[in-house]
């Protein structure tokens, strides 16, 4: 492991001892998190930087260095504060494919709160605690499955690409909304033009325009994912 990765490791997991003695710290690392979100939320991730969040705690960079070596581990802190451990529910959907729906629809939610950790959790890097909760549940929902644990794992990175591609489109739309509805429209404009040249699509669209777009395309993948699931572990129980 890389010294990076180590000293990024030691945040996200190592013990967060607070002094017994001498004056009280200025900061810790939830609160150092807490104000690298407050950046990103609405100006994005690049704008994330050691100075500025120095600034909005109030120290020198000098001090917040002190407690995180650079933006890298700083980002990682920001993204396991802001996933949050997996929340805790008083009855747990009982078949496989109820737990993984409602762990997806949670983790969409995660993301639509966040948008900015979509740039964050990209390539190999260290996962905190919270995160990886996340990912032990989805797993853990497909004990007994018949699955080899290579596919549990692969089922949870297909289910966290789908919401990861539909929070993008929703990223790009912006503030105004349904990105399936805007695209819909502006496909329909050009289909009027040229549908001459494009038969099948021009056919979808007008289908697609008799019905509510709402979500469709987050729907549609998600229970097909889940379909792809259900097949495979029927094989594996005959």
């Amino acid at each position: 492991m890389g010294d990076k990765h180590a000293e990024t490791a030691r945040l996200l997991w190592g013990p967060r001892s607070k002094p017994t003695r001498g004056p009280k710290p200025t900061l810790d690392l939830d609160r150092i998190a807490l104000a690298g979100i407050e950046i990103a939320a609405p100006e994005g991730l690049a704008a994330v930087s050691m100075q500025r969040v120095a600034a909005q705690l109030g120290v020198t960079k000098m001090a917040l260095y002190r407690y995180v070596p650079g933006k890298s581990e700083l980002v990682a802190l920001m993204v396991d504060a802001a996933i949050g451990p997996y929340p805790a529910v008083d009855e747990q959907p009982s078949g496989w494919r109820e737990q993984l729906e409602d762990w997806a629809r949670r983790l969409l939610a995660v993301f639509r709160r966040h948008p900015w950790a979509l740039d964050a959790t990209i390539g190999p890097r260290i996962m905190g605690p919270a995160e990886l909760a996340w990912t032990e549940r989805a797993v853990s929902a497909l004990d007994g499955t018949g699955l080899t644990g290579a596919e549990r794992m692969d089922a949870v990175v297909l289910l966290v690409g789908h919401v990861r591609g539909i929070t993008q489109q929703a990223r790009a739309a912006g503030p105004a909304g349904n990105p399936e509805a805007q695209l819909s429209a502006i496909l329909g404009d050009l289909m009027q033009a040229s549908g001459e040249r494009f038969p099948a699509l021009a056919a979808a669209l007008a289908s697609a325009d008799q019905s509510d777009g709402q979500d469709q395309a987050w729907e549609f993948g998600l229970q097909r994912i889940l379909d792809g699931l259900a097949v495979l572990i029927d094989q594996r129980a005959h």
